[in-house]
């Protein structure tokens, strides 16, 4: 048997198999042998049915998957044995792939289309400049998070009027358009967390409103969506389409967040270690743990800045029509020409994404190993672990685990692309030049949407 390769192109070549009579006879024969051995045919004896018999009935099936095993096996033994870098899978061509006759079997040939991704050469070094992005921890931000501390430590105390971040209860009703109270309408209790509401202007509606005052409202305004919006009226989410958006909310109850005092007490709670004694050192405390959190965001924001700058300056060309050939053929559900050019240009982009990393990957020799996934997915199990209060299994156990989730092939995919941010945002730090530009925390955080 005979694999020749005919290039087209850069990106495009045929796999041309050659098979002959000597390549398939013996194991045809053999495979017919087993059938006689096995057929039980009406009038014979298991075994001794006249293998001419057995050929009219079973021959040309035979020789067919005979035939395409062989040709399957012999061309991923030429791709392996030549090192042939792919794009998807090799294709039977569709016009002029075959030659032969399996009627009357001689010589065959099978043509198949191979796509080939387009060579890339990258490296990381000094003379590639990134932006590396950092949260200005100011008196601002170290205040408010020492706020929230307190509160999360605080507690709610009744209060007599209603001030920006209080929670507010009372009770809901449905009015008519003329501001009338709706028979049969919704009347329900619940409450209103002031603090968390996206308008200022709904907010100062409440400001300096008592209890048993009465107010009208939208609970568009007061709530975070459908979900949060029917769970605050004490309907079902579907309910909501024959619900208007006038009512009336009468307060019966005012909670103000009373906040932990800075002392001994809160001091010891948070940092058992003594290592904080002080407003001050609470304080710079704060702005050390705020710098560790946002490093690990500032660095997804470099890898987002290393994809911008590598994905614009590096030109490839791929074998369009062969890959969307290939996708519409693999593709599980069929996939109509309209979708697949709606969705192509994110294929490539992806697909080139992979390759600048590969390319990147290889000029370091950056590896990832088998180790490694393990321990990264005894990490997250550990993690899944803690999450739930559930005390940690032994070692072997742990490890038993961790194998058992790395059989899922999509688990696999997800573990090795974030082990591999990892590794560009950690050769990016160690070899190319980074800026660091301090921003305010508002604009760091849209930088991820």
């Amino acid at each position: 048997m005979e694999v020749l390769r005919e290039d087209v192109d850069k990106l495009n070549a045929l796999l041309k198999v050659k098979v002959k009579p000597q390549d398939y006879q013996n194991k045809v024969e053999g495979t017919l042998q087993k059938h006689r051995k096995n057929a039980k045919i009406p009038g014979f004896r298991q075994g001794h049915v006249p293998m001419s018999f057995i050929k009219k009935q079973y021959g040309k099936s035979v020789l067919f998957d005979e035939v395409s095993k062989m040709v399957s096996e012999s061309i991923n033994k030429y791709i392996a044995e030549q090192k042939v870098d792919l794009l998807g899978n090799p294709m039977p061509r569709e016009e002029d792939g075959f030659s032969g006759d399996f009627e009357n079997p001689s010589d065959f040939e099978f043509t198949y289309e191979i796509g080939l991704p387009p060579k890339i050469e990258l490296s990381i070094s000094k003379k590639n400049k990134f932006i590396y992005k950092e949260v200005e921890i100011d008196n601002k931000l170290i205040t408010k998070q020492s706020e929230d501390i307190r509160r999360r430590y605080g507690k709610l105390e009744s209060a007599e009027m209603v001030s920006d971040k209080d929670l507010v209860l009372g009770k809901f009703v449905e009015l008519n358009k003329d501001g009338s109270e709706k028979e049969g309408g919704i009347v329900h209790s619940a409450s209103v967390s002031l603090e968390f509401l996206d308008s200022d202007k709904v907010r100062k509606q409440f400001n300096g409103k008592k209890i048993e005052d009465t107010l009208k409202v939208n609970p568009d305004d007061l709530s975070k969506g459908p979900k949060d919006k029917a769970a605050m009226l004490g309907v079902k989410e579907e309910e909501l389409e024959s619900i208007g958006n006038k009512f009336s909310f009468t307060i019966s109850e005012i909670k103000s967040m009373k906040f932990a005092e800075l002392n001994e007490e809160l001091f010891l709670k948070l940092y058992p270690d003594n290592s904080v004694t002080d407003e001050e050192s609470f304080n710079n405390r704060i702005k050390s743990d705020l710098e560790n959190m946002f490093s690990k965001d500032s660095d997804r924001l470099l890898h987002k800045v290393v994809f911008e700058d590598l994905m614009k300056k590096v030109k490839v060309n791929f074998p369009e029509e062969f890959l969307k050939r290939w996708i519409k053929q693999v593709n599980e559900k069929p996939i109509t020409d309209e979708v697949l050019e709606q969705e192509f240009e994110g294929y490539l982009k992806m697909l080139k994404w992979q390759l600048i990393e590969k390319a990147i990957f290889e000029a370091h020799d950056i590896k990832i190993e088998q180790s490694e996934l393990l321990e990264f997915t005894k990490g997250l199990l550990i993690q899944n672990y803690n999450n739930y209060g559930a005390p940690l299994p032994d070692e072997k156990e742990l490890t038993e685990n961790a194998v058992k989730f790395l059989q899922d092939k999509k688990q696999v995919d997800s573990i090795i692309g974030r082990l591999a941010e990892d590794k560009l945002i950690e050769l990016c730090k160690n070899e190319a030049t980074l800026k660091s530009k301090k921003i305010q925390y508002d604009d760091f955080v849209k930088e991820f949407k």
